[in-house]
């Protein structure tokens, strides 16, 4: 028997897109949901495209409806962390009152799995600079708040309901496609991997690294990277598991070890055979001096098996995407 269509929002986005082209090239029948304001047509591969926001309640049951969707993949957010500070009510208003509106649809649709795209912000600035699933989540900044409202959202839900669901809690992403088709191309990126690709390819005069006195190997922070591709593919791994009637379930997304700036940096001078511009400043407020996942859960449970757990892939996927989008920009 055929499974139903996927309903996948923010699919046009950095993570969505690269999950919409694996669910694709599975043979999934996908739909995607993009206001399209940080998303792009271009990286939309495979499925249906509609242009629409998932805080519109009357649109996002009528295609619950018209596709007959059972499974949701949730990645329509905000992202950027300042921004989220500065402005915290949109962050509360997109992240978290249309996560509600989904999630409304979603019960009356019937909708049975629900996958969700989290974060590490989630847990603010952990003991130890480690985190697994059962340490305290103390979010520091509203970006991390925003996330973890609607992952207390969906565990009340579930608990309530038939509807079963993976909250995926993403540590530091990177990279792009290999094959260059897809990648992150949004306006003015805080990560930190995308800002030195973009400096090397001229995009940026120069690159900051903020505080070189934390209490890591060579001062700067520590920070677990996860290759996009991995990442996507936790998504697939989770929507098998929850097809295949596993319980509702919040999990680690990294490799389970970190990188500094300075390593990250250099990874990067390396892939592009120049130095890079590089200024030294202050410490932000908030930042920890290490973040790295404790990620054993994520394999035992999905039996998830990373493929890209190497820094010089990463950054040369990522510098490969800059340079591609310098003769062709994203649309």
């Amino acid at each position: 028997m055929a499974n139903k269509p996927i309903l996948v929002t923010g699919g046009a986005g950095y993570i969505g897109s690269h999950v919409v082209r694996q669910l694709g090239e599975a043979g999934e029948d996908v739909v995607v949901l993009d206001n399209l304001s940080t998303g792009f047509r271009s990286a939309v591969l495979h499925g249906d495209l509609v242009i629409g926001d998932t805080g519109d309640r009357e649109l996002v049951s009528e295609l619950l409806d018209r596709y007959a969707i059972d499974t949701v993949l949730h990645f329509a957010a905000h992202t950027i962390v300042p921004e989220s500070v500065e402005n915290p009510l949109k962050y509360y208003r997109n992240n978290t009152c249309s996560s509600r509106n989904l999630l409304e649809c979603a019960s009356a649709a019937g909708v049975k799995n629900f996958i969700f795209s989290s974060t590490a912000a989630v847990y603010g600035i952990p003991n130890g600079g480690r985190a697994n699933e059962q340490s305290a989540t103390q979010p520091i900044n509203p970006y991390g708040g925003s996330k973890l409202m609607t992952e207390q959202m969906l565990r009340d839900l579930s608990a309530a309901t038939a509807l079963r669901h993976v909250a995926l809690r993403y540590f530091n992403v990177a990279g792009s496609d290999p094959e260059c088709r897809i990648g992150q191309s949004t306006a003015k990126a805080t990560l930190l991997t995308k800002v030195a690709c973009e400096a090397a390819v001229g995009k940026r005069d120069k690159v900051y690294i903020f505080g070189t006195d934390y209490d890591t190997p060579d001062g700067t922070g520590l920070r677990d990277y996860i290759h996009v591709e991995d990442l996507a593919r936790a998504h697939l791994d989770a929507l098998t598991y929850l097809r295949g009637g596993g319980k509702s379930i919040t999990l680690n997304c990294g490799y389970g070890h970190g990188y500094s700036v300075r390593d990250v940096l250099a990874a990067v001078e390396k892939a592009h055979g120049a130095p890079l511009n590089i200024e030294e400043g202050p410490r932000r407020a908030g930042d920890p001096a290490t973040l790295v996942a404790e990620a054993s859960l994520i394999r035992d449970v999905l039996g998830w098996h990373p493929q890209h757990d190497d820094l010089d892939f990463i950054v040369e996927t990522s510098l490969q995407w800059e340079k591609h989008l310098l003769q062709n920009p994203a649309e």
